[in-house]
């Protein structure tokens, strides 16, 4: 081989849990998410356990997804969502009986969704354990990111905070996959110095960090994005490669931007009568999207062409060749310049695969395919195999960065969030003044100990990177902007039991249930 190829990818949504309704719009997140690209991703790995693909990746798979999808209460909730996009399939099938084009859509629909429904029971609604498998199997390396993704360099200033979003991913990590894990996705691959520090305290041994990361440490990374770097302290860094990138995530030239690919925006929640679509939209009370599309990529307007599924997935084989041809390109280039063989570390978003970009799943099988099969000069490895093989790396200082607008941290602090972080900066530090006060006492009572750990719930949560993104895209700035309050709020409630009134037994009772994450946390972190 004369060079690797590290597909990484990154699912996280944020904790979105809310037992004191029926029905909850922002739980329809997790839900598309489960259908169009964790279950098709599971079947995908399936199948090449089953053909004998040796094919790597990395998955990143966030503390709060986790948590989400190991929650009794969501997963019913998915199952129900589940039979009801059966049932919608079902109605669509009768609906357009005298329409072949349409009716052959459902019919995929239908197919699809009741696959979905296999792969789901067939684990038992667990695809934490699903995923544990496959890395058991030593097919993926799952690594994880920080507790509720919080940005990190826009927590620094307050060190403990960092330090407890590190520590309490990786606690959730060892709970859920029964070994602690060797990499982290730095949320947003944002990086400022120090972060590092934690990393190693967590025995974590390697992270991802956009490209002019590693182009901008100091000293200047030898071999570019080509090969990983150790900090100082011994952590690799793994720079994002350009070219890779570029080719799917750019608005102009990226795949899923061809026209024979699926539209995300036009969907049957918004084409037909109301009332025949209203129990199946994630708000009943107002349109949204259901997850059954009928028409392609073809131009900005409401005139669409009905989409084609064999031209897609023609189009999908078409741009996973392109893109080994690329990639294959690179590293034979690469392998007469440097002195080893170079690593192209491609990392995205994991949902953009299968539900932004309806045939990412199938780019991905055959990318995979075609990399085993019809090659000899690169093959898909993770980055802690890679760090196996080559142990000895430059030592350098990465710069800060992030993959965010402008390489930096813009898109979370602006105009629109920046009333955030002075709250967030004072919780943090009455955080770790509680940890202080209760550490020196030499007895905490059973409720207190309760209550420190509620607050660490509730100050991790407010720290979310989720809330300031929302609120700069502008998708649902009220939920977000509630969010932050209401965790906030509970925070100074705790704070104020902790140092003044006594807890409230009741009430913290009442928050426990409804913001269950992180049962085990360690309040000590905060110290």
């Amino acid at each position: 081989m004369q060079g690797y190829l590290s597909i990484v990818l990154h699912a996280h949504l944020p904790f979105v849990r809310h037992p004191e309704h029926e029905k909850f719009l922002e739980e329809s997140w997790l839900f598309e998410a489960i259908t169009e690209t964790y279950l098709p991703l599971i079947q995908v790995l399936e199948g090449w356990q089953r053909d004998q693909i040796d094919a790597k990746i990395t998955l990143s798979l966030s503390p709060t997804l986790c948590a989400m999808l190991l929650d009794p209460l969501l997963r019913s909730r998915y199952e129900r969502h589940l039979n009801g996009l059966i049932q919608l399939a079902e109605n669509e099938i009768h609906r357009t009986h005298w329409d072949r084009h349409f009716r052959e859509l459902a019919w995929m629909y239908h197919h699809k969704f009741s696959l979905a429904r296999e792969t789901w029971r067939f684990y038992s609604g667990n695809l934490i354990h699903a995923f544990k498998k496959f890395q058991d199997d030593n097919r993926i390396e799952i690594i994880t990111t920080a507790a509720t993704h919080g940005l990190l360099p826009l927590i620094s200033a307050h060190p403990p905070s960092v330090r407890a979003q590190i520590l309490t991913a990786r606690d959730h990590y060892a709970s859920c996959f029964e070994r602690d894990p060797r990499g982290i996705w730095l949320p947003e691959c944002a990086y400022a110095e120090g972060v590092e520090k934690f990393l190693q305290e967590a025995n974590i041994r390697w992270f991802t960090l956009d490209t002019h990361g590693l182009l901008h440490a100091k000293p200047r990374a030898r071999y570019g994005t080509f090969a990983p770097i150790f900090t100082p302290n011994g952590v690799a860094a793994f720079g994002r490669d350009f070219d890779s990138s570029r080719q799917v995530w750019s608005k102009h030239e990226g795949y899923p931007g061809d026209g024979r690919y699926r539209d995300f925006y036009r969907d049957i929640g918004f084409d037909l009568e109301f009332d025949y679509v209203k129990a199946h939209l994630p708000s009943p009370e107002s349109r949204g999207f259901t997850g059954m599309k009928y028409y392609r990529i073809t131009g900005t307007g409401r005139q669409k062409e009905i989409y084609q599924r064999d031209h897609a997935l023609a189009a999908a084989n078409e741009h996973a060749a392109h893109f080994l041809d690329e990639r294959v390109a690179q590293v034979q280039k690469l392998a007469g310049i440097l002195d080893r063989p170079p690593i192209i570390v491609a990392p995205y978003d994991a949902e953009l695969f299968g539900h932004w970009w309806y045939e990412g799943p199938e780019f991905l099988d055959a990318l995979a395919r075609k990399t085993f099969n019809e090659q000899k000069s690169l093959s898909l490895i993770t980055p802690g195999e890679y760090l196996h093989r080559h142990p000895t790396n430059q030592i350098a200082a990465p710069g800060a960065s992030s993959w965010g607008e402008e390489g930096y941290w813009r898109v979370w602090l602006n105009e629109t969030n920046e009333w955030i972080y002075p709250h967030l900066q004072i919780a943090q530090e009455r955080m770790t003044a509680l940890v202080k006060k209760y550490s020196k006492r030499k007895t905490t009572t059973a409720l207190q100990k309760r209550a420190l750990q509620q607050a660490g719930r509730e100050l991790l949560l407010a720290q979310a990177s989720d809330w300031p993104f929302i609120l700069r895209a502008g998708t649902s700035p009220d939920y977000a902007r509630r969010r932050v309050k209401d965790h906030l709020l509970r925070f100074i409630a705790l704070h104020e039991q902790l140092t003044l009134t006594g807890v409230d037994e009741k009430w913290l009772a009442e928050i426990e249930s409804r913001d269950n994450v992180f049962p085990n946390v360690d309040w000590t972190y905060w110290k």
